[in-house]
């Protein structure tokens, strides 16, 4: 099945997950996808990501933290309104306490690394 909006797709079945209290979840594979999930796994807010299967049946299965009873996570930027941000633009989610994934020229990373690189690109999601 071909997706519109592939990162919304994995956003959506992390957050339904995590509120029927799934210990994994399982998503087609993509380069972006694994990106923003070391990012999610880096600032603690999955357990761990790995990639099985060979070739067009590759997928990531996503280990959730067991100790989360609701997470926040939107998706900013749609396929038919991209939101790009300059470095100074970056906004502190949740005063700090949340993340902002951000997809730069140098590769998707939180908001707050973002701001320390000194450097702008698509805002992808937010999540707390």
């Amino acid at each position: 099945m071909k997706l519109t909006d592939p990162i919304a797709d994995l956003l959506t079945r992390i957050r339904n997950a995590v509120r029927v209290r799934k210990d994994s979840v399982q998503v087609p594979y993509s380069k972006l996808k694994h990106a923003i999930c070391d990012v999610l796994k880096a600032n603690s807010y999955i357990a761990n990501v790995k990639v099985v299967g060979e070739g067009v049946n590759k997928e990531l299965v996503i280990d959730l933290e067991n100790t989360r009873s609701d997470l926040h996570i939107k998706s900013m930027s749609k396929p038919g309104q991209r939101i790009y941000l300059k470095a100074k633009e970056i906004p502190n989610v949740l005063e700090g306490l949340g993340i902002a994934i951000i997809s730069t020229p140098k590769g998707v990373m939180s908001g707050r690394d973002a701001k320390k690189q000194n450097v702008g690109g698509e805002y992808l999601a937010e999540v707390y």
